[in-house]
């Protein structure tokens, strides 16, 4: 609590969230996006600790820059995580932890990572539609292969 104590929009919001009904007064000190998630009920307080609920997951509420950079090297440069599609690493941050623009900021960190963009890049054409062959005037002219994959 001390520290969510710290950052007024966190001492704004934990006001209201132990008040018993919602305080217009307090309520209108909140900025976008606490007021957004405030309004649709997306933070919980359990044991002190502020929660953001999104969708079927719920995240501990970090707003300590210090932490912020640990949960970022944690769901992206840990050697067991390997450097894996930005997607996952989204998942990842977002089952674990919450804070204000945290896509923004995952994504500029992301970027800035030279071993993500060499594990990530994709080699060669991207993929297109199949193109018709031409029908071909001798034997073995043209040999085509399709390779089929992924399929679960």
């Amino acid at each position: 609590m001390k520290t969510y104590a710290k950052k007024k929009q966190c001492s704004i919001l934990l006001q209201l969230l132990q008040l018993k009904y919602r305080s217009p007064e307090i309520q209108s000190q909140l900025e976008e996006p606490w007021l957004r998630d405030y309004k649709d009920n997306k933070f919980f307080l359990i044991d002190s600790l502020l929660y953001h609920r999104e969708k079927h997951t719920s995240a501990l509420t970090v707003i300590d820059r210090d932490h912020i950079f640990l949960i970022l090297q944690e769901c992206h440069d840990c050697p067991y995580m390997g450097h894996m599609t930005e997607e996952r690493i989204k998942e990842r941050t977002a089952s674990t932890a919450w804070w204000p623009k945290w896509e923004q900021e995952l994504s500029e960190y992301i970027n800035t990572c030279e071993k993500f963009k060499k594990a990530n890049r994709r080699l060669g054409k991207k993929y297109g539609l199949l193109q018709h062959i031409k029908e071909p005037k001798h034997p073995w002219e043209t040999i085509n292969m399709d390779w089929v994959t992924g399929i679960v």
